[in-house]
């Protein structure tokens, strides 16, 4: 539950009205400013005190604003898990079943891809309360049924089930974690082999819209890639 700083000024009728104090609001949203930043960098492992830091106050301040980190992570990542929500039950409106899945998918592992914090989110049950929770739970249905249409359909593989989705969106927020810094955006070439591994036939092989590394790019990657995330002490 989040803690916030008051102050009370007489009302009309002779009762009190509460405000949040303006430096109070700026703080939190410095906060939550800088929570957002670090998580999406280097994960749900941040500590308050390296986001007190990076926000330029005091770990107290975040306490009062948030009184753990579980309420800090559910305030951050509420709306996000409920855009994941959305995105799937948007998906199952699509008429063709294939090109359902394929919208989730892409746009999962595209919000993922940008936000390791929510990618570890959405991969563990370490973070986050019961209302956070309640949210991935409500994933698990519209998910299912993506997935089963499409193999009703004959699109998808009978082996793949909706659970595989989790995994498939670590490997390509992972591969653009690798990649990103010398080809944004690299994750979506890996996704196209996916995509052509997934489906049960197919007379060709999918366009790939992303080269492949050079073995210099490579070298640079394999060199900065564990620095990247390594935070400054």
């Amino acid at each position: 539950m989040e803690l916030s700083s008051t102050v009370e000024e007489p009302g009309e009728e002779g009762g009190s009205v509460r405000h949040l104090r303006r430096d109070a609001e700026m703080n939190r949203e410095r906060v939550l400013a800088s929570a957002r930043e670090l998580f999406a960098q280097y994960g749900l492992q941040t500590t308050l005190d390296e986001i007190a830091h990076h926000a330029g106050v005091g770990v107290g301040t975040v306490y009062r604003r948030f009184s753990s980190k579980e309420a800090l992570v559910e305030a951050l990542f509420e709306q996000r898990v409920q855009a994941i929500v959305d995105l799937a039950n948007e998906s199952l409106l699509i008429a063709n079943s294939w090109e359902g899945f394929v919208h989730f998918l892409e746009n999962l592992i595209s919000m993922e891809a940008s936000d390791r914090g929510l990618r570890e989110l959405v991969l563990s049950n370490d973070y986050g309360g019961e209302r956070l929770q309640a949210l991935k739970d409500q994933v698990e249905a519209p998910a299912s049924e993506i997935v089963e249409r499409a193999k009703r359909d004959g699109y998808l593989r009978e082996d793949f089930a909706a659970t595989d989705i989790v995994v498939i969106t670590a490997m390509l927020g992972t591969a653009d974690e690798y990649c990103s810094q010398l080809v944004p955006g690299m994750w979506r070439r890996y996704f196209t082999y996916v995509l052509d591994g997934l489906r049960p036939s197919r007379t060709s092989s999918s366009e790939i819209a992303y080269r492949s590394l050079s073995m210099e790019e490579m070298k640079c990657a394999m060199g900065s890639w564990r620095r990247r995330f390594q935070r400054a002490t």
